[in-house]
């Protein structure tokens, strides 16, 4: 009886574990997985089920004392105990809101951008956003071009005075040394990403990648110093296909470093950016959804890319000189149809939370060459689910300027009224249509008021949050209601999962209308009632609403 007795007491509290300083193997913090959350930015957005508790399973006797699962339970009769669920989210769901089209940001305006202009990365630095991609003349010449604005809607061409085109250096052309030393064929620049290193010193503030080749020669001294790096399927054409990286202290002037980062085969646009979670470095790029060749067939001609349908690749590194080759990480699905790809991965984050990670691919229809941009999301960039909904965004009616196909770029940023904007270039005509007549330009994809994906209660619904530590004191809400409806919250303690004082939902102001980051109130209070630093959770009723976020400060 005594055993049973201690039993029971490690069975109630078993979803906290206590862990002594003797038992932890080293000196050094460890990080142990686990409540309470933390917030790498200042708001919540709810992509997917990773800040809801799933509820609490739990059977009780006829005096409602909790019943521990262990081997007594077996003498219960089959009615003696009766199942009260704790928390458990109903009537919610999440559905991702379509985006509004705005554009071309820029048309062509001088003879190096004939052809066209596409905005590659968009990213917010400081007071000033900034673009860089590619343009094209008139003789399909391709080059690298910065474009700078103070609001993100109205875009200038700096004169740099760096790059000398027909005679003159008055141009918005960036200098960047674009290929290896021996390495043949045109440069693409459409894999090119940039992005803002936060661990970097500022010599090497500014970081982008970009696919390339290598000759065999070039290979063999990759192979020399990383033996068991490389892809197999990166051989094409006579060459290697690489990712190649670049630094810059001013995302202007860049320096190509002298090895590629991998080697593999990667023409589409390649995704880098530094996670201060995982303090590494993650890359997306092209990957391919094929099996291994039969080894049955003893000729030396290759053919992987012909059953091949595209995926997306990842993988992760200490620093920004070397990567392993990507792993698969996502497939077409099987409620694709069997002609579609994802032919591109534009990996991004919300704006104020950089550890909601999002991606819009492009799905690729081989049966009539036409793009459709779909939304996935992850909490750690190697599990990604499908974000229920409507496509993000589809090429416009024929004609038009983004008529014929479109892929998405990051980075998503906010524009100074709270519209979130994802940069797309949109394509006159379809993907694979012969290019002479060539046309592209720059444009957004966008969401008034940064309401992008829903949590939704069509009639009524609750949910309670996981345990986290708020980065502020106060809440804002960013959601919507009928008139009919209405958002209530109260805050539960960790340490005794009881209401905090004052802040229940008899004390909530009734949260009703379009509220844009307006404050959570109980009765007229707008602190949350916790000390700083301290973990809580939040509960949930919905009537006829939907949440788009929470922000804290």
């Amino acid at each position: 009886m005594i055993l049973l007795t201690s039993v029971i007491c490690l069975s109630n509290k078993a979803d906290a574990i206590e862990i002594k300083p003797q038992d932890i193997p080293t000196k050094e913090k460890i990080s142990f997985p686990g409540k309470p959350y933390g917030l790498a930015g200042n708001r919540m957005f709810f992509t997917n089920w990773y800040y809801i508790y799933s509820g609490n399973v739990k059977w009780y006797d006829r005096h409602g004392q909790g019943l521990p699962q262990i081997t007594w339970g077996a003498f219960l009769g089959p009615w003696d105990a009766e199942y009260r669920p704790k928390e458990i989210p109903s009537g919610i769901k999440l559905v991702a809101q379509p985006a509004k089209r705005f554009g071309p940001l820029i048309k062509q305006k001088h003879p190096w951008e004939k052809k066209g202009i596409s905005f590659l990365t968009v990213l917010k630095d400081g007071g000033i956003y900034k673009a860089w991609g590619p343009c094209e003349d008139a003789e399909a010449k391709r080059r690298m071009a910065y474009y700078e604005s103070k609001d993100g809607i109205n875009w200038t061409r700096p004169e740099l005075g760096i790059v000398e085109y027909k005679g003159s250096k008055k141009n918005n052309l960036i200098n960047l040394e674009t290929r290896y030393p021996g390495e043949s064929g045109g440069d693409s620049f459409w894999g090119w990403g940039v992005f803002i290193d936060p661990s970097a010193p500022e010599a090497e503030r500014y970081k982008a990648t970009k696919d390339g080749r290598i000759s065999h020669e070039e290979f063999a001294k990759y192979l020399e110093k990383y033996p068991d790096d490389w892809d197999t399927r990166g051989c094409r054409g006579g060459a290697w296909k690489v990712t190649r990286g670049a630094v810059s202290p001013d995302g202007i002037n860049w320096k190509l470093l002298p090895e590629p980062l991998t080697v593999e085969h990667c023409d589409t646009q390649i995704v880098v950016y530094y996670d201060r979670q995982l303090k590494k470095y993650v890359l997306f790029t092209r990957h391919h959804m094929v099996g291994p060749r039969s080894e049955q067939d003893a000729t030396e001609k290759v053919s992987w890319s012909s059953p091949a349908r595209r995926a997306i690749g990842r993988s992760e590194s200490d620093d920004f000189r070397h990567f392993k080759p990507s792993e698969r990480i996502i497939s077409p699905p099987p409620n694709f149809s069997p002609s579609q790809h994802l032919y591109n991965n534009c990996r991004t984050s919300i704006p104020g939370a950089p550890e909601a990670h999002l991606m819009f691919p492009s799905v690729f229809d081989h049966a009539d060459d036409t793009t459709t941009v779909i939304l996935l999301s992850s909490f750690d960039t190697k599990e990604w689910q499908y974000v229920p909904g409507p496509p993000m965004l589809e090429a416009d009616n024929f004609g038009k300027w983004d008529g014929g196909c479109l892929f998405a770029h990051p980075d998503m940023i906010e524009l100074p009224d709270g519209t979130f904007a994802l940069p797309y270039t949109g394509y006159k005509f379809p993907h694979k249509y012969p290019r002479g007549k060539w046309q592209f330009l720059p444009g957004y994809a966008t969401w008034p008021k940064a309401r992008l994906i829903a949590l939704e209660a069509e009639d009524i619904g609750e949910f309670t949050t996981v345990v986290f530590i708020p980065p502020g004191k106060k809440m804002k809400i960013n959601a919507v209601t009928k008139r009919a409806g209405k958002i209530l919250v109260e805050v539960v303690s960790d340490d005794d999962d009881k209401v905090l004082a004052g802040r229940s939902f008899e004390d909530c102001d009734p949260i009703i209308g379009d509220k844009f980051w307006e404050p959570v109130t109980w009765k007229a209070k707008d602190s949350l009632g916790c000390k700083e630093g301290t973990a809580i959770a939040l509960r949930f009723k919905m009537e006829k609403a939907k949440i788009f976020g929470l922000e804290f400060n």
